[in-house]
């Protein structure tokens, strides 16, 4: 599925991406009447072509399909020209039959000679994984308990001298009285825990007042984070009376951590005499668990000990040419290493499916994926929506026309390797290689999946620019194309605009990033999204409300 594109083509105006396709991809604006050469067949723009969007190769008439990246992307509702943009108004979302159409038996691996030995510095965990990070988490059961969350965020960071909004609140002060020069905020003290990378507060809505199946799955998101090898333990807060009860939780943790050797520390509101000494209770288990993970340091681990997840977020035309197949790439080379990748976001893999299908590694694997995507399907059929509908308007304004074309650029993220097994929402992890993932296409919800499931890395494409983030697993951003890496600088970790340019090759960029992720993981490089504090975290709820 992998596409490999030679940088002499990249340096034309515009990009046929596979021999089978019908539109040609513009890699800059192209005016009405530019002669375009289509491998010896030269054809006239009858109009105007923005920058990331798709033109056709001839004629063509209604009914008739719209191929990209060698798959069905779409179907013509109304005549278009040779030579016109392809638009929302002349094409609509269609693909191909999903069924599978043989098995792949070979897998051409990458050569990752250079790579062998390689290690990264993780923290040793007790059940034998290996984190990037060392994080101390403070969770609600229930959203009652958001308050209370908030309440310990404030003292612990004031006690420890781990604000992240300490500069911003530096400015506002001087705002306030009138000074209108930046100053920086004084340095804070000495981190008195140097081995943690910090504790971490969640909250979300969820907990009570919707379905049971949403309550368990809540209990199986937490119980994935709490069980991450990027986490020493957790405190636990929980009002009583909710759905989400402490004893669903505790499963749910039992069956991540049968020998009980993440400490866990639970905290009822509705069993305790008043609201301070709630506080005071769960101030001396964060304290206390702070002391403990501070005695693990990080040592060297394997580099099949890393599970990268891969999302993409803000897409535009070029994502699909350029950050996500160099993210594929760096998965095809994990996977090589004896590694492991997780490929999620469903909706983002309708109309590749037959693709994905044929690099199951057997029959159970083929099922799994079919039945997971045709419930998902279904279940947004019952409420009235279509996978259809996943293009955003800023993913349609930057080309992306339908919801198939995304998701042909989007599938290139988990590169070429089998596929392993499939993992339903909260599954975690547990074979080695490619897995999939059953999760929605919104950024956050998506990325909260991943590290739920276990990935202890995230690699994240975007061509239009997201902050998005996570509470306990470094997120590295990848722009498409330069021009947002330039804008968002504060924001970007990696530039794959060079492959647009022609100027790098997907496979050299591809042993750079993963040069990049040995160091993000070992602590070395701190991810944009951490520096800004980017901790976004929303379980996906399946049901209703009641």
């Amino acid at each position: 599925m992998t596409q490999t594109i030679a940088s002499d083509q990249l340096q034309q105006p515009s990009l046929r991406v596979h021999a089978h396709d019908n539109v040609r991809v513009a890699l800059r604006d192209l005016p009405e009447g530019m002669e375009i050469d289509d491998n010896g067949h030269r054809l006239r723009l009858s109009e105007a072509v923005q920058h990331k969007h798709k033109f056709t190769l001839h004629a063509m008439q209604p009914d008739e399909l719209i191929v990209m990246y060698g798959v069905t992307v779409g179907r013509v509702v109304q005549p278009i020209a040779a030579g016109a943009a392809i638009t929302t108004s002349n094409v609509e979302h269609s693909t191909a039959n999903a069924k599978p159409q043989g098995h792949r038996e070979h897998w051409d691996a990458p050569d990752v000679s250079a790579f062998t030995g390689q290690t990264f510095d993780g923290y040793h965990r007790p059940d034998g994984r290996v984190g990037t990070a060392n994080h101390w988490l403070v969770i609600p059961l229930v959203f009652c308990e958001n308050r209370n969350i908030e309440v310990l965020r404030q003292c612990v960071e004031d006690a420890i001298g781990d604000d992240p909004y300490r500069d911003y609140k530096h400015m506002a002060r001087r705002m306030l009285h009138g000074e209108t020069q930046a100053a920086p905020a004084p340095k804070p003290d000495a981190s008195p825990f140097p081995n943690v990378d910090g504790v971490r507060f969640l909250t979300h809505t969820l907990g009570c007042g919707g379905t049971d199946d949403d309550a368990q799955a809540l209990c199986q998101l937490l119980a994935g984070y709490i069980c991450h090898p990027n986490v020493a333990g957790a405190t636990v807060l929980s009002l009583g009376c909710q759905k989400a009860q402490i004893e669903m939780l505790k499963s749910a943790v039992a069956k991540r951590d049968p020998d009980g050797l993440r400490p866990v520390h639970y905290f009822e509101q509705q069993a305790t005499d008043t609201e301070p000494e709630l506080i005071r209770q769960s101030l001396g288990s964060i304290f206390e668990g702070l002391k403990a993970a501070n005695t693990v340091e990080r040592r060297p681990a394997p580099l099949s000990e890393l599970t990268i997840g891969v999302e993409c977020g803000g897409s535009d035309g070029f994502s699909g040419l350029s950050a996500n197949p160099l993210v594929g790439a760096v998965i095809d080379r994990l996977a090589a290493l004896g590694g492991s990748g997780i490929l999620s976001e469903f909706p983002e893999l309708c109309g590749v499916e037959h693709e994905l299908l044929a690099r199951c590694r057997d029959e159970d694997t083929v099922s799994r994926f079919q039945q997971l995507m045709e419930a998902y399907q279904r279940h947004a059929a019952s409420v009235g929506a279509h996978f259809s509908m996943n293009p955003s308007p800023g993913n349609i304004r930057d080309g992306l026309i339908t919801d198939a074309m995304k998701s042909a650029g989007a599938a290139k993220k988990g590169g070429d390797s089998p596929i392993v097994d499939v993992l339903d929402y909260t599954e975690p992890q547990v074979r080695k290689g490619l897995n999939l993932l059953c999760s929605p296409g919104n950024d956050v919800e998506s990325t909260t999946a991943l590290v739920g499931s276990g990935a202890n890395l995230v690699m994240f494409t975007t061509g239009l620019g997201t902050p998005t983030g996570n509470p306990i697993a470094p997120v590295l951003k990848l722009s498409s194309n330069s021009e947002l890496a330039r804008r968002m600088h504060d924001v970007i970790d990696f530039d794959a605009g060079p492959i647009i340019r022609g100027e790098a090759e997907i496979a050299e960029l591809a042993d750079e990033l993963l040069h990049l992720c040995i160091d993000t993981a070992s602590g070395r490089y701190r991810t944009k999204a951490m520096r800004l504090s980017q901790l976004d975290f929303i379980p996906w709820k399946r049901g209703v409300s009641l």
